[in-house]
């Protein structure tokens, strides 16, 4: 038996991963959107100020065609942080998702493209919980798991506050107990 074929499902299709059982608070929705909206505000902002002063001072190094489009700057980046905020939070909600088995931790994230991480509980050598001003606003946190190799970390955003706590004791302490097994 091949390599190739040892990774194969029974009808010779490639495994799938079911999708993690968890999802985020729904809450963490509004927390995204809130993050988006600042991000998209400043960019605006500074589109907006770019465009008056660049129009105010009659710059020279402006191609002719730009001369006069000086505005279409902050409108369309006025248009994208818009379609951000509208559109990015439920769409993130929907494809975040964690969950936590006897051996290893199992988060899913992405937009466009999906990324899947197993990380194994023996692995794990820090478990931090993290609270940014507008997640201690409505009642979240984020659950941060290191381990030794970068690749191999993981974090839950959008968690209420008792589940994060919670995890980050019962990982720390699973983690510990591993570990003092394998000595």
């Amino acid at each position: 038996m091949t390599a190739a074929s040892e990774t194969r499902g029974r009808d010779g299709a490639p495994p799938r991963l079911r999708p993690p059982a968890h999802r985020v608070a729904p809450r963490a929705v509004v927390h995204w959107a809130i993050d988006y909206l600042l991000a998209w505000g400043l960019a605006f902002a500074l589109a907006l100020g770019a465009a008056a002063w660049l129009e105010g001072a009659r710059w020279d190094g402006l191609p002719d065609w730009a001369q006069g489009r000086l505005w279409w700057l902050p409108a369309l980046v006025g248009a994208a942080g818009l379609a951000t905020v509208l559109v990015a939070p439920a769409w993130r909600y929907r494809v975040h998702r964690w969950e936590v088995s006897a051996d290893v931790v199992y988060t899913r994230t992405g937009w466009f493209a999906r990324e899947w991480l197993l990380v194994p509980v023996s692995r794990i050598q820090t478990v931090d919980t993290e609270q940014g001003l507008v997640e201690r606003l409505l009642g979240l946190a984020t659950l941060q798991i290191n381990t030794a190799s970068h690749a191999g970390s993981s974090q839950v955003a959008g968690l209420p506050v008792d589940v994060a706590t919670r995890l980050a004791a019962e990982l720390a302490r699973r983690a510990h107990d591993l570990r003092d097994d394998a000595t």
